[in-house]
């Protein structure tokens, strides 16, 4: 099924009472789960939600919700930890910090993925313009990462234009495809769902 028809079908589904999200899923093959992992960022074409995020920094900004390096042991609880990778979709950190957060906060956030990484999250350089840089970047990037043989994200929102949809699902997809070990050999089949629907098999290329 094209990607247009396919989201057409979706939509002639039972109205909800919220607005469900657009999922693609990736199912993969002959992929050695060991060996193949993979950590990806991919810059979506269009932005469908608001992310929160923290930062740990050596000194408070008015950008973005800050954990100072004094206010590290706050946070030596499990709950407290628990509770902070909760409310957060991204962690970004200074680059002289990350040692200490890696300490500090490496054991719950590397599990879930939300760890400050290179690509997207460790600052160089620690003033206003370098952190509204990376917040912009952020604010449009989807991290993914390879846990088993089928990817599952959310690509948009249902009330979004097709247009915008396709192309967040295109784009998805090749950055996905090209970091493969075999490429398109790889996948075995792609399907697009709402929240609440059942999956439809669909052509992406």
């Amino acid at each position: 099924m094209k990607l247009k028809e396919a989201l057409e079908e979706l939509r002639k589904g039972k109205e909800r009472k919220f607005e469900q999200s657009v999922d693609l899923i990736i199912n993969l093959r002959a992929i050695n789960m060991k060996k193949d992992q993979f950590n990806v960022v991919v810059k979506l074409p269009n932005k469908f939600r608001e992310k929160k995020v923290c930062g740990f920094l050596t000194e408070k900004s008015p950008l973005v919700k800050t954990i100072t390096e004094p206010e590290f042991k706050k946070y030596s609880e499990k709950n407290a930890l628990k509770n902070l990778v909760k409310e957060f979709d991204y962690f970004i950190a200074a680059g002289k910090l990350m040692p200490k957060v890696a300490t500090n906060f490496g054991k719950v956030l590397g599990p879930v993925g939300k760890m400050p990484s290179p690509q997207l999250g460790v600052l160089m350089q620690e003033n206003e313009q370098a952190i509204k840089e990376t917040l912009d970047k952020i604010a449009t990037s989807l991290k993914i990462r390879l846990k088993e043989a089928s990817i599952k994200v959310i690509i948009g929102k249902e009330k979004m234009e097709d247009e915008k949809l396709i192309e967040n699902i295109k784009e998805v997809y090749k950055t996905i495809e090209n970091a493969l070990p075999k490429k398109k050999d790889n996948v075995k089949n792609v399907m697009i769902k709402l929240t609440m629907s059942k999956p439809l098999k669909v052509e992406v290329a």
